[in-house]
């Protein structure tokens, strides 16, 4: 294993290295790695570098610890092909985003006891087949957590329950779409992992372009769309909030034109400079279908989500819920609903929300003091940031070594329908704030050596 002391992110190295071993097949499931001490002294690095590289693949699920055996290569860490460039259409979707909280911060004792809790209280009945919409339960725990926090006009017959956004929003447009295709308007730039998804559903994505103040709503208008995707409480990936002026105007294209909009609530819960805004389905209940999850806020693991729609199209997506698999796993719909209705989803808001204020704090910082070339937006709000580079940088290579250095980061490039200034985006969540200092600085040697002009 070769270090670069030129660079920043000693740990961040050593981690790329390891976890580049396990994908390509050189350490196999099972193989026993050095103790922190004997790798530190073998690098001649400090124990607590190699400590941290070692967590950071704990936590990603390529490494195993137990105390009294060792560090192992975790047993489903099977080696896979990197997609080719020109293959990127097709490259899994699996693996952090800019997006990804740090899911070594799970509640794990937190969502234990309510585990613990469902299993030691829970009727033999409540464990059958349910409905397909989700436990009574979850659905009134939910209705009554977004009227609160997210200012939505819902009862607990409009929300669906679902396995996160994505199957959420396939559903929804799965109803729409009967018994054609769905001309859906987009954002763009938007998110392009979604694109896929939404045209197996039936809908014909046509992108809608996104500025300073959200969504071109005059452009919305002459596109012909008949319904549209947004994410207006905090736009990915330019973290822009739609204005007012917007929301207003979106609202009238919905209601003048029998169209629908689909709202998607992503990171809601994480505000850090201002006040939250309330979603636009508070606004127009029965025009907008509003979709969250707790994959942000919690894991996307849990796979648990929701659709709050009105009435007609609510039962309508209950009723595809059913043909399509019956309903979510009901212990865990149970768990979350024990977890909202003792404070303990709440509690655990706070305590991220401020974590991840002073992540996002040390990277904008780090990056004013050694990239003042680029600016940084976006910032008021979620789990990224978005960084507008200067003309003749590469964002493809920056993304890369941001990538190598622990900075989990994409191109926007690939956001967008149409061509723009070069520009990333990337995520905070899951860099600790004393690694950002040197993470950015590591950035500002391979800029000066690469990139800059």
């Amino acid at each position: 294993m070769t270090i670069n002391r030129g660079i920043g992110g000693i740990a961040g190295q050593i981690a790329a290295e390891l976890r580049h071993a396990v994908r390509t097949g050189r350490l196999t499931p099972g193989t026993r790695l050095p103790a922190t001490r004997d790798l530190a002294a073998d690098l001649r690095v400090s124990r607590g570098v190699v400590v941290e590289a070692y967590e950071q693949l704990v936590a990603e699920g390529f490494l195993v610890s137990r105390v009294g055996s060792g560090t192992h290569v975790a047993p489903a860490a099977a080696p896979r092909a990197e997609p080719p460039p020109g293959d990127r259409e097709h490259a899994p979707y699996y693996g952090h985003r800019p997006t990804s909280p740090d899911l070594g911060l799970f509640p794990r004792e937190r969502w234990l006891a309510a585990l613990r809790h469902v299993l030691a209280t829970a009727p033999g009945d409540a464990l059958d087949y349910g409905d397909p919409g989700g436990v009574p339960e979850l659905r009134e725990e939910l209705a009554g957590y977004l009227s609160r926090v997210r200012a939505a006009d819902v009862r607990p017959d409009h929300v669906v329950v679902t396995g996160g956004v994505a199957q959420g929003l396939s559903l929804v447009l799965r109803v729409l779409a009967e018994p054609g295709r769905l001309r859906l308007a987009v954002e763009d730039p938007g998110s392009d992992r979604q694109l896929p998804l939404l045209r197996r559903a039936g809908a014909d994505p046509v992108p809608v372009p996104v500025d300073e103040e959200g969504l071109d709503v005059a452009a919305l208008a002459a596109s012909r769309a008949d319904a549209v995707l947004v994410t207006p409480a905090h736009q990915f990936p330019t973290g822009v909030v739609l204005s007012p002026a917007r929301r207003a105007a979106l609202m009238a294209w919905a209601r003048d034109g029998d169209r629908i909009v689909l709202e998607d609530d992503y990171d809601a819960e994480f505000r850090f400079d201002r006040e939250p805004v309330g979603c636009l389905q508070g606004l127009a209940p029965d025009r907008v279908v509003l979709s969250g999850s707790v994959s942000k806020s919690l894991a996307p693991g849990l796979r648990l989500g929701w659709v709050v729609a009105p009435a007609r199209l609510a039962a309508a997506v209950r009723r595809a819920r059913g043909e399509l698999d019956l309903g979510s796993p009901v212990i865990e719909q149970y768990a979350l609903a024990h977890f909202l209705r003792t404070g303990g989803y709440d509690k655990h808001l706070r305590r991220m929300r401020r974590e991840y204020r002073v992540r996002r704090d040390a990277l904008v910082e780090a990056l004013a003091r050694d990239l003042p070339e680029v600016r940084v937006r976006g910032i008021e709000a979620g789990l990224h940031v978005y960084l507008e580079l200067p003309e003749g940088w590469d964002a493809e290579r920056l993304v890369a070594a941001a990538r190598e250095l622990g900075l989990v980061a994409a191109p926007v490039s690939r956001t967008r329908g149409a061509g723009g200034p070069p520009a990333v985006v990337a995520g905070f969540a899951r860099l600790p704030a004393r690694r950002a200092a040197e993470t950015v600085r590591g950035l500002n040697v391979l800029m000066s050596g690469h990139f800059r002009k």
